[in-house]
Parts: structure tokens; C-alpha cells; sequence
């Protein structure tokens, strides 16, 4: 048998008589008469099948059911009175849940900033941060899983069925284990880089800049010599750390300090440009929630020098 729902109007009568405790004081509070206030009491002891006061000619004093239910029942008037400011709030993207997918390489710096600060303007906004690769971003936000996604991809080539802010530019650099003769310059030329063997993540990852960075070697007359795939640019790294190659990435990814590993700008040659690469956030076509309308324009003045 499922529990009568009692109108909240019941509720906030029975706290004005348990404060009270005076019939006729608790019907002037309320800006009614005294035998309707008693019919709704009488009423509310029905729904509840307890006593909630004991009554005389002379006093009013509260059961033991009825002072155990006084704090709960100030909490839920308290919480419908804040109900038209919440919804208000959540309008105005001030209150809510925001869910965020982020590649590695924008958790190095720029998102926890982002986060941190929005946090401290919007506290009453819940933040759910996944870390994950494009591919799975994009299956994500499709079924709805995620509102919105840091990805990263070359420039100009953020995923074209989506909306999209870029938040950051910056240009691919070439990651070397330290042991290795060609960590010992300052810059590098292409042409001491193509015959090395490459740590590279998989094309389903971030297929425009996967093509770009094997178009760097396509633009040489050059296959490269693909050593060893891996999802992640911390493993990427790792990887090169180990010997196993070298790795062209994101100039960000030097604030993952791995001992063991150096990073050099390579020039480009004649023919082989080297591509940079962008983070957007990306977020589906129909209306953004107010939490990410929120989120995005807090973002923005922050992005505007990025992205340049």
C-alpha cells in the first residue's frame, strides 16, 4: 500500500500550530480562522495515523510523533521556498551537472585551471570529468553521455557534425629518449628524423592529425617506419622513454616531465611542412544545456589569445 501524498499546505499549517502551540494564534499567522486550521490538523492526523497533538481547554502540546516530525517539516518548507530561486538558478546555468570529456593533453594545464576557477564562481554546478580519446568522445556524446568534449585534432579539422569552440593552437614537437644521439641538439632537421622509427597512436584516435603527421613523411617521398601504437600520449611517451622510438607531439606534452625523455623542435623541409595541432570543445548541434552555455562563456576570454 503506497503512502498518501500530503499537500504541502497540510505541512506548513501543522508547523505553525507545533510553534505556536496555540490554535488561534497559528490561524492568525496564517491568515485564516480557527475551525478550518483545526479541520486541517484533525485531516493531516487521518492521512498520518498518528496523533500529532495532545489538545485540552487549556493547552496545546505536541505527541512524541509530532515533535519528530517538527524538523523535518521546517526542512521541507525550507526547501519549497527555495525551489523558484533553484529553478531560476538552473535557467541561468548556475546550478546542475555538466559532464566533460578531455584528452590527456589539455589536462596538463588549461583544464585544471578552467576547472578550478569555474568551480569557484558556479559552486552549486557539479563538474563530472572523463578523460577519453576522441573516438570514444564522439560515441559518447551520440548516446548522450557526455554534454560536451575537449578534442584534440589537426587545425581546421575539428569534427564537422558538431559545434565547436578551438581552445588552444599549438605546434607538434618531437619527443626523444635523452640516451639518444639526437636528443643531444637544440633543433632538429627533418631530415635526421625519417629514417627513425615512430611511436604513433592509431588513425581511429585522431585520424586528421595522424594523416597530417604521416604526411610529413609522405611529403619527403617517405614511409615512415611505424615502431609501435599506443592510445595514450603519457604511454606514447613512456614508450619512447624505453627506446622503442620517437614520437611526434603536442608541444603541451611537455609538461608530462618524464625523466628520461627530451623534446626538440624539428625545421621543416621543402615540401614537408610540420603540422600544428588544435583542442575544441566540441558539444552536439541541438541547444547547448545552460550549464555548458555557462561553461563555454566562461572559457572563452581565456581561449581568445590560445587560439590565435
Amino acid at each position: 500500500m503506497s503512502e498518501p501524498v500530503i499537500d504541502l499546505r497540510l505541512w506548513r499549517q501543522f508547523v505553525a500550530v507545533a510553534e505556536a502551540l496555540h490554535f488561534g494564534r497559528a490561524a492568525q499567522s496564517l491568515h485564516m480562522t480557527q475551525p478550518p486550521l483545526t479541520q486541517a490538523i484533525a485531516q493531516l492526523e487521518r492521512l498520518l495515523e498518528v496523533r500529532l497533538f495532545d489538545r485540552t481547554k487549556r493547552s496545546v502540546k505536541l505527541t512524541a510523533a509530532g515533535a519528530a516530525l517538527l524538523p523535518p517539516a521546517r526542512d521541507l518548507l525550507a526547501r519549497a521556498r527555495a525551489l523558484p530561486a533553484q529553478a531560476r538558478a538552473a535557467q541561468a546555468g548556475e546550478l546542475g551537472h555538466l559532464r566533460l570529456g578531455f584528452v590527456s593533453t589539455i589536462g596538463f594545464a588549461q583544464l585544471p585551471q578552467w576547472v578550478r576557477g569555474f568551480r569557484a564562481r558556479y559552486p552549486k554546478v557539479g563538474l563530472d570529468l572523463v578523460e577519453a580519446t576522441g573516438d570514444v568522445q564522439l560515441q559518447s556524446l551520440e548516446r548522450g553521455e557526455i554534454d560536451a568534449g575537449f578534442m584534440l585534432h589537426s587545425p581546421g579539422f575539428a569534427p564537422p557534425a558538431l559545434q565547436h569552440l578551438r581552445v588552444t593552437r599549438e605546434p607538434l614537437v618531437l619527443a626523444v629518449a635523452d640516451p639518444h644521439p639526437l636528443a643531444q641538439h637544440a633543433s632538429l632537421k627533418l631530415a635526421q628524423v625519417l629514417d627513425q622509427p615512430l611511436v604513433i597512436f592509431p588513425h581511429r584516435i585522431v585520424p586528421s592529425l595522424h594523416d597530417a603527421i604521416l604526411g610529413i613523411y609522405q611529403g619527403a617521398g617517405r614511409t615512415p617506419v611505424i615502431a609501435q601504437e599506443a592510445i595514450q600520449m603519457q604511454t606514447i611517451v613512456n614508450l619512447v622513454s624505453a627506446g622503442l622510438g620517437v614520437a611526434w607531439v603536442p608541444e603541451s606534452v611537455r609538461q608530462f616531465q618524464r625523466p628520461g625523455v627530451a623534446y626538440r623542435k624539428v625545421a621543416a623541409a621543402r615540401g614537408s611542412p610540420i603540422p600544428g595541432c588544435e583542442t575544441s570543445l566540441v558539444w552536439p548541434r541541438h541547444a547547448a544545456p545552460p550549464v555548458l552555455e555557462r561553461f563555454i562563456e566562461f572559457i572563452k576570454p581565456a581561449t581568445a589569445t590560445r587560439g590565435e
